[in-house]
């Protein structure tokens, strides 16, 4: 159940928080459609005075941060009379963080939202989001034109769009990722690594001549073929069922397989013995691992290969596919409560248009964080105290490539998206409202059982059938009705 992307360890929290009184949708509370906030706005634009926008976005901590921001700062007064202050949430606190800012009423104009982190869904419909299909119509034409349309359709909610999506991979396709130097040093070959199972006679090998390192360092989030509803929740139908049937894809022989597999590898000594509750990265940064999954993009070898300094390569376990949680994978939202949304949507208008506002955001100041080598093609400066983590910002397609990247490297990324397939649920966007109780209950038992059933540490024959028991006695039944319904009156009414 438990996905990465190339770059973190995501992680998936459903909240409770209520709505208060004051996050109400951005349309209610004015009959003519002209909210007070545009009203500010018109005022402001009236005065010439600049307007300063809060952004709220995930990372790790940029010692330069305030240097690049006041660049971006003299360019964006230049062009659209307005000025940022970004607040950088580190990545593990992101979500808790902005849950609280938001159920508060705290103002922000602009904040990352994305499946997995400040969940774009939930903060929706709880009324954080402006709605934005005119402010596109007005001053977002430019993202209009650049984004790829099925981010725009597929992210949204009940017909409407509550965030800008990043133009970047549209698909996700799953990777068995391979230290490159341990393939080469046995003489192994990464394009063997098919299925879970089609790993063990590399992982027996690395294991009989590396005694010191355990070859699958931490909890993978072992791959399952199915298309889930929510995140962190293992209800969903089956990639391959054209009938979309809803189903407990824990008491599924899939993942009856998987989580047997995964006990085998654990008894053979193939992973730490605490790798349930392992955190942290240090064999990454040592090289002391074999083989881990991750969710790839064109070229994310080299990105990999880039960061931890040592060759890393990876073969796909399945076809680029389009998901909901892969279209909603990072995105800016602006706040309900922004007296500024106009400048906000002008502002991300420019962030998704502007290469050199893009670029600056992204890489820092030239000279300082980066050296350019020619043309569209820059190089780090190692501990230059910044570096943004590039699909949290914006369009990617404007961003200089790296001295190993090839010339086409974002036409082949054009290429990936139009060569995906849609997921099942692509544009199905469960309403978890009336489930909200069955919901945070299984999710406790999701996370009682879910960690040592994915790593194998406890032996799935006697465990998983108390797991799915106790999915059942927590409500996961009612949560699969629900979700069948509403997803039979959505096919209904788009005619899927």
């Amino acid at each position: 159940m438990k996905r990465k992307s190339m770059l973190i360890v995501l992680s998936f929290v459903l909240s409770a928080v209520l709505v208060l009184a004051g996050c109400g949708s951005n349309k209610e509370n004015n009959e003519t459609g002209e909210t007070p906030a545009a009203g500010a706005n018109n005022q402001q634009a009236e005065k010439g005075e600049p307007v300063n926008l809060v952004w709220y976005t995930i990372g790790g901590a940029q010692k330069d941060l305030d240097k690049v921001v006041e660049e971006a700062n003299k360019y964006l007064l230049e062009k659209i009379n307005t000025t940022i202050e970004i607040k950088l949430i580190d990545w593990g606190d992101y979500n808790q963080k902005m849950q609280v800012i938001a159920a508060s009423g705290e103002p922000f104009d602009i904040a990352f939202t994305s499946s997995w982190a400040f969940n774009y869904v939930e903060g929706a419909r709880k009324g954080y989001f402006y709605e934005l299909d005119e402010l596109l119509e007005q001053h977002g034409q430019g993202i209009k034109e650049v984004l790829n349309p099925a981010f725009l359709e597929g992210s949204k909610i009940d017909g409407r769009n509550y965030a800008i999506p990043t133009n970047k991979e549209l698909p996700a396709q799953a990777v068995w990722r391979f230290n490159k130097e341990l393939l080469d040093k046995y003489n192994l070959n990464a394009a063997d690594a098919t299925t879970l199972e089609s790993l063990e006679p590399m992982l027996k090998v690395i294991k009989e001549n590396e005694p010191d390192m355990y070859p699958i360092q931490v909890n993978i989030g072992p791959f399952l073929p199915y298309d889930f509803a929510l995140e962190g929740i293992p209800v969903g139908v089956s990639l391959n069922d054209s009938e979309l049937k809803m189903v407990n894809v824990w008491d599924t022989p899939e993942a009856k397989q998987t989580f047997e597999t995964m006990r085998k590898y654990y008894q053979a000594g193939y992973l730490p013995p605490d790798v349930a509750t392992k955190q942290g990265n240090e064999h990454e940064l040592a090289g002391k691992w074999f083989v881990d999954k991750q969710h790839t993009v064109p070229f994310a070898d080299n990105l990999w290969s880039n960061s931890l300094q040592y060759p890393v390569v990876s073969t796909p376990m399945h076809e680029p596919m389009v998901f909901n949680w892969s279209v909603t994978g990072s995105m800016q939202a602006i706040s309900a409560q922004s007296k500024y949304p106009e400048q906000a949507m002008q502002f991300l208008n420019l962030l998704n248009t502007d290469a050199y506002l893009r670029n600056l955001m992204n890489n820092g100041i030239e000279g300082v964080h980066y050296n350019k080598l020619s043309e569209g093609v820059y190089e780090p400066i190692p501990d230059s105290g910044y570096g943004m983590a590039a699909f949290t910002l914006g369009n990617m397609f404007l961003l200089d490539k790296l001295k190993e990247d090839p010339a086409d490297k974002w036409e082949q990324y054009k290429v990936f998206n139009n060569n995906s397939v849609n997921a099942p649920l692509l544009g199905f966007q469960f309403d978890p409202s009336s489930v909200m109780t069955e919901i945070a209950n299984v999710k406790n038992a999701v996370d009682e059982f879910g960690p040592a059933l994915n790593t194998g540490s406890v032996d799935p024959a006697e465990i998983l059938p108390k797991a799915v028991e106790k999915l059942k006695a927590q409500g996961i039944e009612k949560i699969i009705a629900e979700a069948q319904k509403q997803l039979g009156e959505w096919r209904a009414a788009n005619n899927k």
